[in-house]
Parts: structure tokens; C-alpha cells; sequence
């Protein structure tokens, strides 16, 4: 049995992202997806309950469901890189404990790890996030700089956060290094409590690595889940593999499943031509630059960025344009580092045999003219991917120290969303400066700022001319003003300064006396090991040397005490024989001296036995103190450090001098990271009125299947059932709708809210029997897709040695039971009863088109003449006489699924049949 349930993006849902999906197959249970909303909406969207000072924020539903079932998640399945479908990921499996195996491709893997570190570190840069693992000390402040009526951070929640779960950078390279990645079309059969499970990714366009993923399970059948496909090519993509691209049709691997995951948020939605699209793109570029005004692009970090770079490297060297291309993101060289590096995953106009174009021609001038960075990035030989007028910047701030605001320029900035980071600081600067072009290529999570911006052009519009009525519409001039809210992070200044640096003091000193104490009782440890378990002739002999040696160590005590401490120190600090001094050698160097005179009578005792009253005198000897080890109910216990200090030791012997080198330069390099502190900084939020006064205009530029895609695809996959997911209440019906009309379309269509569980199916209950080799010699398998079918008949047999009950052969009756009937029932002349005749079964669907080529292979011409009708042998050819129409046969599928051979009995007829059965499983009885 199926159960689906939306944890977020449901289908007639207000909000559709982020995309989070929990599907139970039987008793395994499925994350499908696991996306991240945009941590800051636009105050004026934030909802605070009556009687509560805290918002309610639209995501704590879904992060509080996730939460609960993390644990429980037997396997993860991304589907793309962006921050919709991966964003929760890293935070899920770090602190919610999600840590089921997760399975994507690898570009999905390096993209998703890209955007969520570029999202982690932009909100890290503007506001706390609540985050008590932090590794810098946490200074409260009384008094928070909040300006101009600004509002007061929400309150804590009961995991410590306030609302936002933000990852640290650790965690997202961690949780992105557990995922498993996998090829196209590869089948993965899983292990464990997934086992019987088959997971295949298949390209799903729009994104990088993108994927369709089919789950085959034994009991419950195929599942397609579909979500953010496009089936045209792009610049640096190919379409999706859904949609053949010779001949039409649907993939057949993909073709009718049992259950259909697919959304529907664009099925209103009519795309206006690419073509027109790319022109309105550049020739709003070309006319802004030269008219010596700048543009703002919104981007993401990761996925459709690279369209956009594209696009753009190939209009400049096409036009021979000298503007700079500025990216403004933390990620943006590794980003590009990665794509060059997965070549075989890029297709459209950017594919592997564009690598070492223009090789080396101009390479010596591009070498004096870029980096040294940008010289390691060439020897990975995509040449395809260089973008040489490509520029990247941190920050606004490094912008403006080399290029002036006044300076033509087009800008990219991260996020799309303008909800933070530095596209919403450049918006504040950019958008009061009049004929500045701010143009938006998606439209962004509802919410943010980009949404409030593309629903401002949108409105602007004519009715034919809106975005979804397959027009471009034009830019407008926008006016008014705009309050925003700006995060910023600056560094403390007087009191507050004084006030961090005591609190850092005092914090440090705690720190350091733990720090001694724990080192003192190791040393005490380490050099009293049989502290515990000496007995009292130990403790009288240390006495004994003590005492003897009072009158010669009187004057320098304090001195040789102290010394010890500093040797024993100092060859511990050498690290090469700190591992051969064992515990009880160091106590007697911290308390005793070698270099003894030794005064006196050698002898003033012969007694071997000790007197009553008193102590025995005895020969005056080199003071040693006896070692005793220490032992448990194992035997001697070992000191681990000891053994650890000695395998680092002789690692340290055996490794080369190019590792012991680059160990050294790394060491180096960690310790400069860290000598190199930031500042002492507090974040403060202030609210910014911007007066509006440049362009504005929207190009979709999302590279998703449009309405008429849509409704084309989802019939000729054709599946048993459909589920829809990620769509607007107007989206959902225009599909359903759309299906309806359809004869051959399914009518159990589901779209559930979110929270709302879907059950598919019967609880079936299945069992592990072995089949015995008697019946295994007499099976005919054959194959269908990856399982191999037969039909068997057989009696269960349950021995006593056994765990697994056998399945043996049913033995024929015996012969006496046939005598005896005989008796009772003589034979009569037609009184015989009818008995059925086993029959067999053929397993598979038919494809006209396979049987035409299989046809031709053999050499029997075949003739589609519509209407589902297949024209084989001499009736194929058009001038055929009317004796060669004896040797055609027809063959033709109904709407029932059944296949009708009608023709007359010749070898044509046979071969045909015979090719017929060829396509099916036979499951002979």
C-alpha cells in the first residue's frame, strides 16, 4: 500500500515552495525532497497572532512535522540543486537527526551544496539566527540598535532558534559529503529495510543534474515523481529524457506507471516563445548599457544562473560589447569550478566538444591578463565555461572600489528573492537612481521582495499582456516609496566594545584555569599511576628517600622542583619521546636529583630484619623508587595516550617529504585563518525608505514546462494513478480539467492539502518461501524490464529443520484412486465433464512502432495506417495486387489493451505472431 503525504507544497496550497514530500511504500518510508522556505519575508507578510509578541512564520508547520519524523525516514531522494528542493537538508541531518541514506545525482549534490552554503553565510552576515553552537563566545546585549521604530527580534523557540533554521558551514559540507550520488539511468537496488526497493534517476531538465525519479517497488508497482521538468533544450541543458525528441512519444521506461508525483503550478500558464524571450533579454540590456545606465539581476547561486551566463557570454562576443558582467556572490569561481568539472552533464550549445575551443591562440595574453586563480581554472580545459568577461565580487563593497556607481554595468546578485544578502543591498542604492534597469527572471518565493516587485510589474500590465498570456510585456517606471528592512552587521564602539572585551577576558581566563586544572590532574595521572593501587611499602620508601635526602636538597627544594617541571615539560613538548618515559620515572626526576653526593656512613646496619621501635638503618643507595603497575580484572591496564603519542610519532617517521610538507603548509595556513579575527560586531536592523524612480521589467527565464507542455505530457504517460503536488488552487483544477476531457486518462487524480495523507492501494502481506530444485529444473522463466517471470504450481511443505517453508512439486495421484472412480463411474458416451485448459499469460504493452522495426529486421515490410492499425507484409506496398492481399496481415490494438491478429493463415502470419510474442513476457502455464 502507498501513502503520500505533503509536508510542504501541496497542491491548492497558497504557498508551493519549498518542495517536501513524505511517501510510505509498505512498511519503508520516503522523503522525497527536503527544500527550505526563505528565512526573510518582508515584515508587512509576518503574521503575529492576537495575544502573542512572537510572528508566526508560514514554515513552522512543516519544520515542526519534519522534525518529528526525521528519525523515522528510511531514504532521502533530491531531486535539484536549488534551495526548494535541498535547502532544509544539511540542518535536518545535523540536528533533527535525518540520517537515512540520501541518494541525487552529483551535479545536484555540488549545486545544492554550493546554494545552501551561500544562503548560510548571507544570513550569518546580517542577523543572529539563534544559533548556540556558534564557536565565538555569545555577548548579550541590553540596548539593540533598532532605528526608526524597528521591531524587536522574536522570541526563542523551544530548540533554541528563533524561527529560522540556519545551518553552519560545517554542517552543510558534512551533510552534502553523506549523500550518495548516482548516473542517469542507473538502477540502484537498495539494501536493508529498503531492500526490494529500485530507485533510477533520469534527467528531468531545468536544473544541472536534475532528476525524475522512478521507484519500483515488488508489491506496490512503479512510482514516477516528476516535479520542475522542461522538455526543451536550453543553452546549457538538455530537455527532459520524458519526452522523446525524434518521433514524439513519451520515454517507455517512464511510460505508464502506476502512480504519477507530478506538479501543476504552471498549467495556466502560456510561455511566450524562447526566441522572443532571448531578444527582449538582450535588446533591454544593449539599449541600458549604451544609454550609460546599469542593470540588477536577481539570480540564485546555483541552477539557472549558468542560462543566464550563457546567454549573456555569448550576446558579448557576439556584439563585441567591453561592459564588465559583475557577479556578486561568495561561491560564484567554485560554482564554475564545478560545472567545468562535469562537463558530460551539460548538453545544448555548451557540451563536451566545445571543451579546448580557441585553444591556444590567445591563451599566453588571457594568462597575463587573470589570476592566478583563474589560470588553475583554464588547465581544467572548459573552455566552453570561461567567460572572459565575467567578473566576481564578494560583496557590494568590493564593487565600488573598482567599478563607480556611475560606471554602465550589469550586476547579478544573489538571491533572486531580494530578501537579504547583497542584491536587496544594491536594490536600496540602485532603485532611486532614475533610467536604471531592475529586471527579475523568475518570480520568486511569495513573500520576499522579488515577489512583491514581480507582482508590481504584473499589475502594471495590460490584460494581454500579462506574464502567463504568452507575451513579454514592457518595462515600467516605477515611483513611490519603499520601507525596507535592512540587517546589517557592525563592529562594536565604546561601552559596548569595553563591556565584549572584559566578558571575553574573564571567559578566556575561566577557560585557561580549566584548562591548567585539566592538565594538572593529567600529569598527576599520568605520573602516579599506581596511586590508586600501591601498597603502604611504596609510600614508606618515597618517605624513606625523602628523608634521607632532606639535609643535601634543603637549599635548592624549590629550585629542583621547579626545574623538573620544566624538563619533564619540555620533553613532552618535543613530542619524539614523550611516549618512553613511563609515569613513575617523571614523579621521581620532579622530586629527586641524579647528580646526589652521598655523605656519611656507607654502613650502619647488619640486621636484614627491621627493629620494633623503629626504622631499620640501611646501606645508602641511588634513590629509585619501585614501579608497581596498575592492574584491573583484565591484567596490566594500558596508557592509550602513550600509544597514540607513538603512532603519531612514527607517522610523522614514515610520511614523505611532499606530505610533510604540505602538513606543515596547512598547519600554517589554519593558524593564519585564525590569527586573523573579525572584529567584534553586533547586528542591527534599520528601516530604509527608498524612493523608487528606475526601470523595471520581467523575462521568465525559469526554464519550466509551460501549460500546453502540461497537458500534453501527463496524457501520454498515461499513468494508473496521479497525484499533484506544488500547484495553486487555479492550477490544480485547470489540470484536473484538462484530464477529464480525455478518455483514456486516468480518474483518480489526488491532490491532497498539506498534512493530508493519500492511501493507494491494499495492504498486502508478503512471504519468503524457497523453492525446491525439483521445481526450479521445471520452470520457464521469462524476462520483463529487470525481473524474470514464471508460473509455478506447488504445495508448501514446512520441514522441521528448516526456517523458510520449501515450495515443492504437487506428486501425481496414485493409481488406485483412478481404479476405484473407474468402478464407481463408468464411462459414458459424452458424460465426460469439461475440463479447462491452463492457460498462458503475456505481460507487457504492446508499441506498434517497436513491432514495425522488429518487422523490418526480418524482412517483412510494415505500414502504420492509423487509428492504431498496423498493415504487415504485401498489403504494405501501395500498388499491391489482390493475390499478394492474401499474404497481409492487420494487426490492431484496442482501447481495452488487447491485440487482434486478423489476416490469413501464411508465414507472414506467423512471423508476426511470433514478433508479438517476442515484445511480452510469456508466463506459459
Amino acid at each position: 500500500m502507498i501513502t503520500f503525504t505533503p509536508l510542504s507544497g501541496a497542491a491548492r496550497s497558497s504557498q508551493t515552495r519549498p518542495l517536501a514530500y513524505l511517501l510510505q511504500v509498505d512498511d519503508v518510508c520516503i522523503l522525497l525532497d527536503c527544500g527550505s522556505p526563505d528565512w526573510a519575508p518582508e515584515p508587512h507578510h509576518i503574521i503575529i497572532p492576537e495575544g502573542s509578541e512572537e510572528p508566526a512564520y508560514h514554515w513552522e508547520t512543516y519544520c515542526n512535522a519534519l522534525r518529528d519524523i526525521a528519525p523515522t525516514i528510511d531514504l532521502v531522494l533530491l531531486s535539484h540543486g536549488d534551495l526548494a528542493h535541498t535547502g532544509l537538508y544539511p540542518y535536518a541531518y545535523s540536528r533533527w537527526g535525518l540520517k537515512a541514506p540520501t541518494y541525487t545525482t552529483l551535479p545536484v549534490q555540488a549545486m545544492g551544496r554550493i546554494a545552501v552554503s551561500e544562503e548560510v553565510e548571507g544570513l550569518r552576515e546580517e542577523e543572529d539566527v539563534g544559533d548556540e553552537d556558534e564557536h565565538k563566545p555569545k555577548i548579550d546585549f541590553d540596548g539593540t540598535d533598532l532605528t526608526d521604530g524597528s521591531t524587536p527580534p522574536p522570541l526563542q523557540k523551544k530548540d533554541g532558534k528563533k524561527g529560522k533554521y540556519v545551518a553552519t558551514l560545517t554542517e552543510v559540507q558534512d551533510a552534502f559529503d553523506s549523500i550518495n550520488t548516482l548516473r542517469y539511468s542507473q538502477p540502484t537496488h537498495l539494501q536493508g529495510k529498503c531492500q526490494g526497493l529500485t530507485i533510477i534517476p533520469f534527467n528531468a531538465g531545468h536544473s544541472l543534474g536534475g532528476t525524475i525519479w522512478k521507484i519500483r517497488s515488488p508489491s506496490s508497482g512503479t512510482i514516477l515523481y516528476a516535479v520542475n521538468i522542461n522538455h526543451m533544450k536550453e543553452r546549457h541543458l538538455d530537455g527532459t529524457v520524458l519526452m522523446r525528441q525524434a518521433g514524439g512519444g513519451v520515454f517507455e521506461p517512464l511510460a505508464r506507471p502506476d502512480l504519477l508525483i507530478t506538479d501543476a503550478d504552471r498549467t495556466p500558464v502560456l510561455t511566450s516563445r524562447r526566441k522572443d524571450r532571448d531578444a527582449a533579454l538582450i535588446d533591454t540590456i544593449t539599449s541600458t548599457l549604451s544609454s550609460r545606465s546599469s542593470l540588477l539581476m536577481p539570480c540564485d547561486a546555483s541552477t539557472r544562473v549558468l542560462e543566464l551566463l550563457v546567454l549573456l557570454d555569448q550576446h558579448w562576443n557576439y556584439s563585441r560589447l567591453r561592459y564588465p558582467i559583475c557577479l556578486l556572490s561568495r561561491s560564484g569561481r567554485e560554482m564554475l569550478t564545478f560545472v567545468r568539472s562535469m562537463m558530460e552533464w551539460l548538453g545544448g550549445t555548451v557540451s563536451k566538444e566545445d571543451v579546448g575551443e580557441e585553444g591556444t591562440g590567445n591563451r599566453q595574453v588571457n594568462k597575463r591578463k587573470r589570476n592566478d586563480d583563474d589560470v588553475d581554472e583554464e588547465a581544467l580545459g572548459a573552455f566552453a565555461l570561461r567567460f572572459k568577461h565575467l567578473e566576481f565580487f564578494p560583496n557590494p563593497q568590493a564593487l565600488l572600489q573598482t567599478y563607480s556607481s556611475k560606471d554602465p554595468k550589469l550586476i547579478l546578485a544573489v538571491p533572486a528573492s531580494l530578501s537579504h544578502g547583497p542584491s536587496r543591498n544594491l536594490f536600496a542604492d540602485f532603485a532611486a537612481v532614475p533610467d536604471n534597469v531592475i529586471l527579475l527572471t523568475g518570480r520568486s518565493e511569495d513573500g520576499t521582495l522579488g515577489h512583491d516587485l514581480f507582482e508590481k510589474w504584473d499589475d502594471s500590465q495590460r490584460a494581454d499582456d500579462k506574464w502567463d498570456k504568452g507575451r513579454i510585456g514592457s518595462n515600467v517606471m516605477m515611483d513611490g516609496n519603499l520601507k525596507l528592512r535592512m540587517n546589517h552587521k557592525v563592529p562594536l564602539q565604546g561601552a559596548e566594545l569595553e563591556a565584549y572585551q572584559e566578558k571575553e577576558r574573564v571567559a578566556k581566563e575561566r577557560e585557561a584555569a580549566q584548562q591548567a586544572a585539566l592538565a594538572r590532574n593529567q600529569r598527576m595521572l599520568e605520573a602516579d599511576e599506581d596511586d590508586s593501587d600501591s601498597d603502604t611499602d611504596s609510600d614508606a620508601e618515597e618517605d624513606e628517600v625523602r628523608q634521607a635526602l632532606e639535609g643535601d636538597l634543603t637549599d635548592a627544594d624549590g629550585d629542583s622542583k621547579e626545574d623538573g617541571r620544566r624538563r619533564r615539560k619540555a620533553d613532552r613538548g618535543a613530542g619524539d619521546v614523550d611516549w618512553g618515559i613511563d609515569g613513575d620515572e617523571g614523579l621521581t626526576k620532579q622530586f629527586l636529583s641524579y647528580d646526589i653526593y652521598l655523605k656519611g656512613n656507607v654502613s650502619k646496619s647488619t640486621s636484614f630484619f627491621k627493629s620494633v621501635g623503629g626504622q631499620t638503618t640501611r646501606f645508602r643507595m641511588f634513590p629509585y623508587v619501585e614501579k608497581k603497575k596498575r592492574v584491573d580484572e583484565y591484567g596490566e591496564t594500558i596508557d592509550v595516550g602513550m600509544w597514540l603519542r607513538k603512532g603519531k610519532v612514527l607517522e610523522e617517521e614514515t610520511e614523505s617529504d611532499e606530505a610533510k610538507s604540505y602538513r606543515l603548509q596547512s598547519l600554517a595556513e589554519e593558524d593564519a585563518r585564525k590569527a586573523i579575527q573579525e572584529p567584534p560586531s553586533k547586528f542591527v536592523s534599520s528601516e530604509v525608505k527608498v524612493q523608487l524612480a528606475c526601470r523595471l521589467l520581467f523575462v521568465d527565464m525559469e526554464g519550466l514546462n509551460d501549460g500546453r507542455a502540461v497537458k500534453t505530457i501527463v496524457p501520454q504517460i498515461n499513468p494508473r494513478k496521479m497525484i499533484i503536488v506544488h500547484a495553486s488552487s487555479a492550477a490544480t483544477d485547470a489540470l484536473i480539467e484538462s484530464c477529464a476531457n480525455i478518455r483514456s486518462m486516468t480518474k483518480d487524480i489526488f491532490s491532497p492539502a498539506v498534512g493530508e495523507d493519500v492511501q493507494i492501494g491494499q495492504q498486502t502481506n508478503s512471504f519468503s518461501i524457497s523453492i525446491s530444485d525439483e521445481l526450479l529444473a521445471s520452470l520457464k522463466m521469462s524476462r520483463f524490464e529487470d525481473n524474470e517471470v514464471g508460473y509455478v504450481t506447488g504445495r508448501i511443505v514446512a520441514h522441521a529443520n528448516a526456517t523458510v517453508p520449501i515450495l515443492e512439486p504437487i506428486l501425481n495421484a496414485p493409481v488406485v484412486d483412478k481404479a476405484i472412480n473407474a468402478i464407481v463411474k463408468p464411462k459414458i458416451l459424452g458424460a465426460r465433464p469439461a475440463a479447462k485448459l491452463p492457460h498462458s499469460t503475456m505481460i507487457g504493452e504492446l508499441k506498434l512502432t517497436a513491432l514495425k522495426a522488429r518487422l523490418a529486421a526480418v524482412g517483412v515490410q510494415a505500414e502504420l495506417i492509423g487509428e492504431g492499425v498496423l498493415i504487415c507484409g504485401a498489403g504494405a506496398k501501395g500498388n499491391a495486387g489482390s493475390e499478394s492481399l492474401e499474404d497481409s496481415v492487420a494487426v490492431r490494438k484496442t482501447a481495452t489493451g488487447k491485440v487482434e491478429i486478423e489476416g490469413n493463415v501464411s508465414d507472414v502470419y506467423y512471423t508476426v505472431r511470433q514478433e508479438i510474442y517476442n515484445l511480452h513476457a510469456l508466463v506459459a502455464a
